[in-house]
C-alpha cells in the first residue's frame, strides 16, 4: 500500500498549549469564532497539524498547517484539549503551495511609498520575466507585478529569520489598508479575469516545509495567507462537542478513548464517506 492509498485520518485530542501556528492569524476573527463555537456547541472541522518531537525524548508539539483561527479560538476559550487531525508533513499526501495577493485600489502608491520605509529592505524595478526568475532562485523576497507590466523586486535579509521579518513588514504595508484577495496564479492577467479591479499582484516564493517548521519552532510566524496546504483526506464535519474539548475534568487519555469509540461507531453505522475526487461544499 502506498502513502497515497486511503487511510482514516489520524484524529486525536492534544493539549491546547502544545498547538502553535506557523502564520499570523486574524485577530478580528478570534472573538467572533469563540462565540460561534459556543453557540453551535460543535467543532465541525478540526485543525490540521503536524507533530514536532517524537514524544519520547522531546515532548511533542503540533504546528498548525490549516486552522490557525480555530486553534487560536480554542486557546482564547481556555480549552485544556483540542481535537486535531495529525498529518506527516513529509507525506506525499501533504503539498505546500503558495497564495499570491491580488491588490486593488491605490496599490501602487501605498507600496512604492511604504517599501522605502522598511529598514533593511532593498527594491528595484525589473521586467516581469527577470523578476520571476529571481524569485524562483530565491534571490528575492517577493515581487510586485504592477499595472504597467513592470515588477518591483524586493531583496534583503541574510538568514531565513531576517527574510521572514522583512516579508512580514512588506505584507503589513497593505494588509489592513488595501482590499486584497488570495489567488493561486502568479499571472496578473489571469487574476484580472476573475477580479477586474486588481491593480497589482504580490508574488511570494514557494517555501519548503523545513522552513515553515524552523520558523514556527522559533516562535516566528509567516504572514497570514501566504502558505497554502493541499491535504488529501481532510476530516470534515466531525462535529465534536465543544463541551468535551472544554472539559477539564476528563483526562487526555479519556478523551482519546472517546475518539476511538466514536470512530468505531461511525464506521459500524457506515456514516464515514470518502471522496477521492475534489468536492464543493455549500454549507460551510
Amino acid at each position: 500500500m502506498s502513502e497515497l492509498d486511503f487511510r482514516l485520518p489520524d484524529l486525536r485530542f492534544v493539549p491546547t498549549d502544545a498547538v502553535f501556528p506557523h502564520e499570523y492569524h486574524d485577530l478580528q476573527r478570534t472573538e467572533p469564532l469563540v462565540l460561534r463555537l459556543r453557540e453551535s456547541g460543535m467543532l465541525r472541522n478540526p485543525p490540521i497539524v503536524t507533530q514536532v518531537g517524537d514524544g519520547k525524548r522531546v515532548e511533542p508539539r503540533y504546528v498548525v498547517l490549516d486552522g490557525a483561527n480555530r486553534s487560536t479560538a480554542a486557546r482564547a476559550a481556555s480549552w485544556p484539549h483540542l481535537l486535531v487531525q495529525v498529518v506527516r508533513y513529509e507525506s506525499p499526501a501533504v503539498e505546500l503551495h503558495t497564495w499570491y495577493h491580488a491588490l486593488t485600489a491605490d496599490a501602487r502608491d501605498v507600496l512604492e511609498q511604504g517599501l522605502a520605509t522598511i529598514r533593511g529592505l532593498e527594491f528595484r524595478r525589473q521586467d516581469r520575466m527577470h523578476a520571476r526568475a529571481m524569485l524562483a532562485r530565491r534571490e528575492a523576497l517577493a515581487c510586485v507585478v504592477l499595472n504597467d507590466g513592470e515588477a518591483i523586486v524586493a531583496h534583503g535579509g541574510g538568514t531565513l529569520h531576517e527574510r521572514n521579518e522583512l516579508l512580514n513588514a512588506l505584507v503589513h504595508l497593505y494588509q489592513d489598508r488595501l482590499p486584497y484577495t488570495r489567488v493561486t496564479s502568479d499571472s496578473l492577467t489571469h487574476a484580472r479575469r476573475q477580479h477586474p479591479e486588481v491593480q497589482a499582484l504580490v508574488i511570494f516564493p514557494r517555501f519548503d516545509p523545513a522552513e515553515v517548521i524552523d520558523l514556527a519552532s522559533a516562535g516566528e510566524y509567516l504572514p497570514a495567507g501566504v502558505t497554502r496546504h493541499l491535504i488529501r483526506w481532510r476530516a470534515l464535519r466531525v462535529n465534536v462537542p465543544v463541551a468535551l474539548c472544554a472539559d477539564a475534568a476528563k483526562s487526555l487519555d479519556e478523551k482519546n478513548a472517546w475518539v476511538e469509540t466514536w470512530t468505531s461507531e461511525r464506521l459500524t453505522k457506515r456514516q464515514v464517506r470518502f471522496y477521492e475526487e475534489p468536492t464543493v461544499l455549500y454549507d460551510e
